[in-house]
């Protein structure tokens, strides 16, 4: 396996996130496929001349991420992106259109579509396991954490959001968004997708221990024509609980390294990534339409087509 070189480029996130640090450098470092390479230039330009990067770990913060993603781009490199790939729509179209041009892999970091549960959910679902799928429910509970500044939606809300449109591939058309009981902690999303798909999404943080986060709840429950799947994205795992707190020991690659490794796959195939603009611009055009749902009380439709 060909191993790539790979900038890290910013530590910025919601709040105290640092997801360069505590996710992206640890999973690359530990990957066959990926060499971690720094600099202490402070343009990315001149950091990639000067240290021959073939990919940027792009983790700006977030009004600036788009970009910096762009510039990483125009500077020749594949980019695999913290999420939100940007904050606003037109970014994303914007970094979907350099991409395309460049010809270069750019991944948002949407990595719980890669987990393995999920992964064979998605293989099953096309092959007609249950038949026609008409209604998906979804949970993405994390436990304890510090809360994001923004609101859980704007933290938490692609993940679920892209899963379930990786596993069924039908788009959001409308969405009614209802809050918990804790304003910001707490989202229930009710979505109407293309087909007469539809789906209901709790997401949000419990109230744990700051200093010991952990996935409360990861599932999906699909039920389709012919028959009802459930699916534990939390899998293949174990949970162990400590004096400070609990955590997932994942049996075999996590989230993470599974996307890492599709991200080599596609730089070094030519071939499509799984993920790309379009997934970004998708789940964000979801988590607007439920923030403006919130702000109103009412359903919001979806009518902007996917890039």
């Amino acid at each position: 396996m060909r191993a790539l070189k790979v900038l890290p480029w910013g530590t910025g996130g919601f709040g105290t996130q640092d997801h360069q640090h505590d996710m992206y450098v640890p999973a690359f470092q530990e990957h066959a496929g990926f060499t971690v390479v720094e600099s202490g230039l402070p343009s990315l330009t001149d950091a990639v001349r000067e240290t021959g990067a073939e990919v940027v770990s792009v983790c700006a913060p977030p009004a600036e991420r788009g970009a910096t993603v762009v510039e990483a781009l125009r500077a020749g490199c594949h980019v695999l992106a913290d999420k939100p790939l940007a904050l606003d729509a037109a970014d994303v179209e914007a970094i979907a259109g350099v991409a395309a041009v460049t010809g270069l892999v750019c991944m948002p970091a949407h990595h719980h579509r890669f987990g393995a549960a999920v992964q064979a959910a998605k293989g099953a679902l096309a092959s007609g396991r249950i038949g026609l799928p008409w209604n998906v429910q979804a949970d993405f509970l994390v436990d304890g954490g510090d809360p994001c500044p923004d609101g859980e939606l704007v933290n938490f809300g692609l993940y679920p959001v892209d899963v379930v449109r990786a596993l069924t591939g039908q788009a959001v058309r409308r969405v009614h968004a209802l809050p918990g009981r804790e304003q910001g902690r707490m989202t229930v999303l009710l979505l109407d997708h293309e087909h007469g798909l539809t789906s209901t999404i709790t997401v949000g943080r419990l109230r744990g221990t700051a200093d010991a986060p952990g996935m409360a709840l990861h599932r999906y429950r699909i039920s389709g024509s012919s028959g009802v799947m459930d699916v534990d994205a939390a899998k293949p795992g174990a949970s162990v609980r400590t004096v400070t707190g609990d955590r997932t020991a994942w049996h075999g690659p996590g989230t993470v390294a599974r996307m890492l490794t599709a991200l080599h796959t596609a730089v070094v195939t030519g071939r499509p990534p799984e993920t790309g603009p379009a997934d970004a611009l998708a789940a964000l055009r979801v988590t607007d339409a439920a923030a403006r749902s919130l702000a109103l009380g009412t359903p919001v439709p979806i009518d902007s087509p996917e890039v």
